[in-house]
């Protein structure tokens, strides 16, 4: 997969999204490099693998050009050993609310504590139904981008 990536970022108030939720999945992953608002990623769900090169974000941190290619497992296990300190480790809820579904990861480790939900949308103005879950929106904020909480773990973050 490739192209442009649209998405809005949200926190996330109470655990209600574990029972709405029809599939998750176990991710970890790390950054071969992360800067400048490039990203290159290599990420394990459950037993596939997945090799993913970002752009830097637009329109405020709304969208940004992706590029996504199916790999090995036995790829990632060897990339992950060029990885910058820090590994991402997280649940993914899927949730599905009128024509959408949300992604809410659940953050493990150093991370522990942080719950956001993502929605892809196919346009910045596209209208979307939220679920009674979702609270702050925190589109744009590097805080929350995995890269950066890849090098500044949410349990660092103080008074959050």
């Amino acid at each position: 997969m490739s192209g442009m990536e649209i998405e809005r970022k949200f926190l996330v108030k109470d655990s209600s999204y574990k029972q709405q939720a029809h599939a998750s999945s176990h991710i970890r992953q790390g950054y071969i490099c992360s800067g400048h608002g490039h990203t290159v990623r290599v990420r394990m769900r459950d037993e596939e693998a997945f090799l993913t090169i970002k752009g830097p974000s637009l329109d405020g941190g709304l969208s940004r050009y992706e590029f996504e290619k199916a790999i090995t497992p036995d790829e990632a296990h060897s990339l992950f050993q060029l990885c910058e300190p820090g590994i991402i480790d997280k649940t993914r809820w899927l949730v599905s609310c009128g024509k959408h579904t949300f992604e809410v990861d659940e953050f493990h480790g150093d991370n522990q504590g942080l719950v956001m939900a993502e929605v892809e949308l196919s346009a910045p103005d596209e209208r979307y139904d939220k679920p009674d879950f979702i609270g702050q929106e925190v589109t744009g904020d590097r805080r929350y981008y995995n890269s950066h909480l890849r090098a500044h773990p949410y349990s660092e973050w103080g008074g959050k």
